[in-house]
């Protein structure tokens, strides 16, 4: 399969075409699973653009994106495939008044047109170029685990009534975790490892920049310094890239130019989304009363 990336520059460039600002180590990444065809497990905070580097690559890419999202209970009947039990018994209701014998009636509902393939089966089974997101894979039990491990190593998946369908293609692999669990040592061997944190100042005001072009530089620059203070606070949930994008979004609809601590007593709701850390937030920062905010606005 051809390579669909010539170097990391290229990489970087590319995902920039799509407002993906990636760095030379995510850049990096990318082109050596592009070249050693194998999956890539990122790992890291949520809301730090794990899931829209999948989507990114994708749009640069012009690939199709097949999703499948992981939780709890998750099996081989919503991952790979299953068999429509609804047509097989009319099938079935259908042959009995032609007296049809059982073995003929076995391989004809158990063929291809009533199979249902679901995203891991449809990613390898495509004709079009594929960018396959598993998405929040520590959500599953360790046993699911292993129904991915086929399709990781090997591009087949194994169907007892039809035998091994192998794939049309290597779809680009992207396996999302934010470490709430740790994964098994034979799915991390299968793949390249990426850990994605919360970008520094510079690139979140450029982030802003690039996801919001009305805004001005200055405010930009402000949002990137309060969002990067409050993450420095201890709080059950940081802001996300997405949440800081939202804000300075919710900026501009009120007509706010600056931010000072009435504009983020009223906001600050955008960002954060529990009470106790809102309230704590609100202390820090010295929106009740003291004078912290003043401090990142300056930064």
């Amino acid at each position: 399969m051809a390579s669909r990336f010539e170097s990391v520059p290229e990489v970087v460039d590319r995902l920039r075409g799509v407002d993906y600002l990636a760095d030379t180590s995510i850049g990096g990444v990318v082109y050596l699973a592009d070249r050693l065809e194998k999956p890539v497990l990122v790992e890291g905070p949520a809301g730090v653009g794990k899931t829209e580097l999948a989507k990114a690559v994708a749009a640069s890419t012009g690939s199709r994106l097949i999703r499948l999202q992981c939780y709890e209970g998750l099996d081989e009947a919503k991952a790979i495939y299953e068999w429509n039990y609804k047509k097989q018994l009319l099938r079935i209701q259908a042959d009995r008044t032609h007296e049809t014998d059982w073995e003929t009636v076995e391989s004809d509902i158990f063929s291809e047109p009533f199979l249902l393939t679901r995203p891991l089966l449809e990613a390898i089974r495509s004709e079009d170029p594929v960018v396959l997101l598993i998405d929040e894979v520590d959500r599953v039990e360790v046993e699911t685990e292993a129904l991915l491990l086929e399709v990781l190593s090997d591009f087949q998946v194994s169907i007892p009534e039809l035998g091994t369908i192998h794939g049309n293609q290597r779809p680009f692999v992207f396996l999302t975790s934010n470490n709430t669990r740790e994964l098994s040592e034979a799915l991390k061997r299968r793949c390249l490892y990426l850990h994605v944190d919360y970008p520094d100042i510079e690139r979140e005001k450029e982030i802003v920049r690039v996801r919001v072009p009305e805004i001005d530089d200055a405010l930009a620059d402000q949002i990137a310094k309060v969002v990067n203070s409050i993450r420095q606070i201890d709080l059950k949930k940081a802001p996300s890239i997405s949440e800081t994008i939202d804000w300075a979004r919710t900026l501009l609809y009120l007509g706010r130019h600056e931010v000072n601590p009435e504009v983020l007593g009223e906001t600050l709701h955008v960002l954060l989304k529990y009470q106790a850390d809102i309230t704590k937030a609100r202390k820090e920062l010295g929106v009740d009363g003291g004078s912290p905010l003043a401090g990142a606005r300056r930064g």
